[in-house]
C-alpha cells in the first residue's frame, strides 16, 4: 500500500490530439491506441460472439483509427515522422486490397476487420458486380477497321513477296514457251505456204485453239441435249456427225483461216518488196 501511495497517478490520454504539445508525449499515446486497437482485432477474429458484439468491436476499432489518425496528425504539426504512409491497406476475405468507402473525405473511411466480414449486408459490399457486357454499336465496329482489313497493307509483311517470287517465275516460263511455240507454228505454217504443201493439224493447232475447241464442242452437245429434250416426237432421217467429225470440220476451219491469213501476209511482203525494187529502179 505504502509502493502504491508512492506512485504517481495514471496520465489520462488527452481529449484532443491538439491538447498535447511535446512530441514524445504525442508518440507516446499513439503507441497506447496502437496497443489498444491490437487487441480489439484479435477479439474480433472470433465468430461466436455474436452479431451485435462483432459490430460494437467493429464500431469500437474504426473509432480508434480515426483517433490514431488526429495523433497522427498532430505528430507531423510538432515535427516527427509522417506515420500515415506506412497505414496498412483493407482487403476482403479472399485478401485482396479493397478501396474503403468514405463518403465525408476525411479520415480513413469506414472498415471492416475480422469476423465483421461475414456479417450479413456486409458480405455484399466485398462482392464485385458481375460486369455486363456492352454490346457494341455499328460505329464502334467500323470505327476499328483500317486499311489493313481491307487488304491495303497485304504487300508490307512480306509474305506476298516471297509466295509471287516462284509463282511470277513459273508464268513467266509459260509465256515464253508459248511464244516459241506460236513463232514455231508460224515458221512452219510460212514454209507449208511457199512450198504448197498442207501443213500437219496437230502442230498448227496450239492450246488456245484446242480450248475453242472445246469449249464450242460442249456448247454444241448442250444444245443439242436441249433440243433432244424440246423435241421428243423428231426422227432424223439424215445421218448427224459424230464428235470426231465436228472437230475434224472446225480443224478444218481453223487451218484454212490460219493458211489464208499467213498467204495473206505474204502477199503484201512480195507487194511491198516489188513496189521497193520499182523504186530502186527508177
Amino acid at each position: 500500500m505504502k509502493q502504491d501511495e508512492k506512485k504517481k497517478p495514471k496520465d489520462r490520454r488527452p481529449y484532443l490530439a491538439s491538447e498535447c504539445r511535446d512530441l514524445a508525449e504525442a508518440d507516446k499515446w499513439r503507441q497506447q491506441i496502437m496497443r489498444e486497437i491490437g487487441r480489439k482485432v484479435a477479439e474480433i477474429q472470433n465468430e461466436g460472439l455474436g452479431e451485435h458484439r462483432l459490430r460494437d468491436l467493429n464500431d469500437e476499432i474504426n473509432k480508434l483509427i480515426r483517433e490514431k489518425t488526429h495523433w497522427e496528425r498532430r505528430i507531423i504539426e510538432l515535427g516527427g515522422p509522417n506515420y500515415t504512409k506506412q497505414s496498412a491497406k483493407m482487403t476482403d476475405l479472399e485478401g485482396n486490397i479493397v478501396d474503403v468507402p468514405n463518403p465525408s473525405g476525411r479520415g480513413p473511411g469506414y472498415r471492416y476487420f475480422g469476423a465483421a466480414k461475414k456479417l450479413p449486408g456486409v458480405r455484399e459490399l466485398f462482392e464485385k458486380p458481375p460486369e455486363l457486357r456492352k454490346r457494341r454499336t455499328r460505329y464502334d465496329i467500323y470505327k476499328r477497321i483500317g486499311a489493313s482489313y481491307y487488304g491495303y497493307r497485304d504487300d508490307e509483311d512480306g509474305v506476298l513477296v516471297k509466295l509471287e517470287g516462284p509463282a511470277e517465275a513459273a508464268m513467266r516460263e509459260m509465256a515464253v514457251e508459248e511464244w516459241n511455240m506460236m513463232e514455231e507454228i508460224k515458221r512452219e505454217a510460212k514454209k507449208a505456204v511457199k512450198s504448197g504443201e498442207v501443213a500437219n493439224v496437230k502442230e498448227i493447232l496450239f492450246e488456245e485453239e484446242e480450248e475453242v475447241v472445246e469449249e464450242e464442242r460442249r456448247e454444241k452437245e448442250r444444245q443439242e441435249e436441249e433440243d433432244v429434250l424440246r423435241k421428243k416426237e423428231f426422227v432424223v432421217h439424215v445421218p448427224l456427225p459424230d464428235e470426231k467429225e465436228i472437230e475434224r470440220m472446225v480443224v478444218e476451219k481453223k487451218k484454212m483461216e490460219l493458211l489464208s491469213k499467213y498467204t495473206s501476209e505474204n502477199l503484201i511482203e512480195e507487194q511491198t518488196e516489188a513496189k521497193a525494187m520499182l523504186n530502186i529502179n527508177r
